[in-house]
């Protein structure tokens, strides 16, 4: 243990509790009726971005520059999913609400680092769209494997770094006032206000890296859609246009879908009572991953035919077998 000035000046021991207790879903009524839900939407989770990846490895004409993005969406919602829902259901259904403390920063990494990338996966989405759209004749040149590849490995590395000081940041603290989080997991912000020392480091990067992968990433994919529709006014053809805005519409149901729920709890956060903020929280997190793989199934022509076709070749090999 060592020692550190407070605020007022006092000397006071560095404390690093051996454990947290994990509060957030308890007083609630009825909540194993939630608890089922959270199970069933995992495995829809899974279920569907499993396959989703399945199809775009199986399928050689779904390997191009845009559906590494697809893939790499689906591939963070299952890992996000995976993380999150079983640690939640372990924790209040079968009621182990302590979590080590090294434990609880490797939860609250991952959940922040899935939560992170699944936004700067929509802003890899939006400029391939932007680029496919406002710059056809020069899409191959500019959006390809090698580009596509570097470009999410940046917002990868990006994201681990940003989460990775943030977490360090929160190993300095000094957590003496309490060792219960009230949330449904290793919540940063309700961690950083337990601490008796100096917070102000990680009041700033709790602040900042919302603003630079949120608010940055939603404003860079609202000037790209903006500027697509101004270059959709000039197509002559109705035909041609509507091929076009039907190209955009995933991506901007992926859009809502993820950035609407998650602005309207950070924005209303402080007036929410702390029950419906940690519900509204946690279907934040999950239903999006749940919806992806649909949207992208249902709306996307390229998938929908791979879907087709790979499900006529499983049913003719068998039909073979079979006679």
């Amino acid at each position: 243990m060592g020692l550190f000035k407070s605020v007022d000046g006092r000397n006071i021991t560095f404390v690093r509790p051996p454990y947290f207790i994990i509060s957030g879903f308890s007083g609630i009524p009825h909540m194993n009726y939630y608890y089922v839900f959270l199970f069933f939407v995992y495995i829809v989770s899974v279920l569907g971005n499993t396959a989703v990846m399945a199809v775009i490895l199986l399928d050689q004409n779904l390997r191009t520059p845009k559906y590494v993005a697809v893939f790499n969406l689906a591939w963070t919602d299952l890992l996000g999913s995976t993380v999150q829902v079983p640690k939640v259901l372990d924790i209040f259904l079968f009621n182990h609400h302590i979590i080590s403390y090294n434990d609880c920063m490797t939860f609250l990494f991952f959940c922040y680092t899935c939560l992170s990338m699944q936004a700067l996966n929509l802003v890899v989405l939006s400029y391939d769209r932007l680029i496919a759209i406002t710059f056809p004749l020069h899409y191959h040149m500019k959006v390809t494997h090698r580009f596509m590849f570097s470009l999410v490995a940046f917002f990868w590395v990006f994201t681990i770094i940003g989460i990775l000081i943030t977490v360090g940041l929160l190993t300095t603290l000094s957590i003496c006032k309490s060792v219960i989080i009230n949330s449904y997991f290793c919540d940063h912000k309700q961690i950083f206000w337990l601490a008796c020392n100096d917070r102000t480091s990680s009041y700033i990067i709790g602040w900042l890296l919302p603003v630079l992968i949120l608010w940055v990433s939603l404003i860079f994919i609202l000037l790209s859609y903006t500027y697509i529709g101004c270059t959709l006014t000039k197509i002559a053809s109705v035909k041609e246009r509507l091929k076009a805005y039907k190209t955009c519409s995933a991506h901007l149901s992926l859009v809502a879908i993820y950035f609407l729920p998650v602005l309207i709890t950070f924005t209303f956060n402080r007036y929410m009572p702390t029950n419906a903020r940690i519900i509204n929280m946690s279907l934040t997190s999950v239903i999006p991953p749940m919806l992806n793989p649909f949207i992208y199934v249902l709306q996307t022509k390229e998938i929908n035919e791979s879907v087709k076709k790979l499900f006529k070749i499983k049913w003719k090999s068998k039909f073979t077998m079979k006679y």
